[in-house]
């Protein structure tokens, strides 16, 4: 891969990379660290990378980032989420968006990067295999059983009222 070439798979990518990220964490900050820290990787291995599977390797990159940040945030707690959890309180409000976004949150990493790579941004299965390094077959069954919690999870009226 030239320059001219990365650089216009970053200009014609940047925005659907960010916006798969942050759909995963939620923060804009960390979200455009990974997201640099992918195209930083990409370009240390511009060499290597075929032009035509540009897309595919920058996603990937950025899926890895992705989850060694989820990996080293999973052993660490904020103050805020600690100080939060002695203040809970019931209510009787139910937002079916805000439900299904506590759902996604359950989701093993894995499982919750299909879901979002098909369901948000649209990406066929063999798209997804190719950016995770999964195959088309076990990508499907991901997303099966992510669909599948999801479902049971909405469903129980528990979380509903």
């Amino acid at each position: 891969m030239t320059l001219e070439e990365y650089n216009e798979c970053v200009r014609r990518h940047a925005d659907n990379v960010y916006r798969f990220i942050l759909k995963n964490i939620h923060d804009e900050d960390k979200a455009a660290d990974i997201v640099q820290d992918a195209y930083e990787k990409m370009w240390r291995h511009h060499k290597n990378v075929d032009a035509r599977k540009g897309k595919s390797y920058l996603f990937s990159t950025a899926y890895h980032v992705l989850i060694d940040f989820v990996r080293r945030e999973k052993h660490s707690v904020r103050m805020e989420e600690a100080d939060l959890k002695d203040h809970v309180h019931f209510r009787q409000y139910s937002d079916l968006q805000e439900i299904l976004h506590k759902a996604i949150e359950q989701l093993p990493a894995d499982q919750k990067m299909v879901l979002m790579l098909r369901d948000y941004e649209g990406y066929a299965y063999q798209e997804i295999g190719e950016m995770t390094g999964l195959s088309e077959s076990q990508v499907k069954v991901y997303i099966y059983r992510a669909r599948l919690f999801l479902r049971k999870y909405i469903v129980k009226m528990e979380v509903v009222v």
